[in-house]
């Protein structure tokens, strides 16, 4: 009889832990798919304040007659074109405030790590809160220490098999002026997370 209730009450504890064990390990799964496609993210969507204008217009000399300053204009062109180049053949690590929470959980627990990020090649991730609210940047200070751009994520709805899950993010060049908002679709391809689909669902 004590034997019975020995192993009852071990199948039990086995049980709670086992429960206990599932409910870290889908957050962490979560975590870690989020990580796994974030960089990815960020190349589709971030807005880059350097390189958000298009090539200037040509100054109208003559309204009467439409005539444009030829000359001046192609100066100012192959300034523009100079730039953009100058930018994007730049090896810096591009800044870029990521907010600190994680959209629809903000709690103390869901800040957004970014140390698995910390070394990436291509991107300075930082916090959001480590800068001034992004209405006061000036998004025509090209050489700003600021960043260039945010980001903000959502978390993720999976679907039940949990081989897709859809999410939110928006991304801005700051300065109250830019910003657009972004519904994604990732899925599970051969054990690998990747976007599938991104749909735009505000500008600004």
């Amino acid at each position: 009889m004590k034997l019975s209730k020995f192993i009852f009450i071990t199948l039990i504890l086995l049980s709670s832990f086992g429960c206990k064990k599932k409910e870290v390990s889908e957050s962490d799964f979560e975590k870690e798919v989020l990580n796994s496609v974030f960089v990815e993210i960020v190349d589709s969507i971030n807005m880059d304040r350097r390189i958000m204008y298009p090539p200037p217009s040509p100054k109208i000399v003559n309204f009467k007659t439409g005539q444009t300053d030829t000359i001046g204009y192609h100066a100012i062109l192959k300034k523009y074109w100079h730039e953009q180049d100058s930018i994007k053949k730049d090896k810096n690590r591009i800044l870029i405030a990521v907010y600190d929470f994680i959209e629809n959980n903000k709690i103390k627990d869901d800040k957004f790590d970014l140390t698995p990020f910390k070394n990436n090649k291509k991107y300075d991730f930082q916090y959001m809160s480590k800068f001034p609210e992004e209405r006061f940047w000036d998004i025509n200070d090209k050489k700003s220490s600021l960043p260039v751009g945010t980001i903000s994520i959502s978390k993720i709805h999976f679907n039940k098999t949990k081989t897709s899950g859809i999410l939110k993010a928006s991304a801005s060049c700051g300065g109250g002026r830019c910003g657009r908002g972004f519904e994604i679709t990732i899925k599970n391809k051969s054990g690998e997370w990747h976007i599938s689909k991104i749909i735009d669902t505000w500008v600004s």
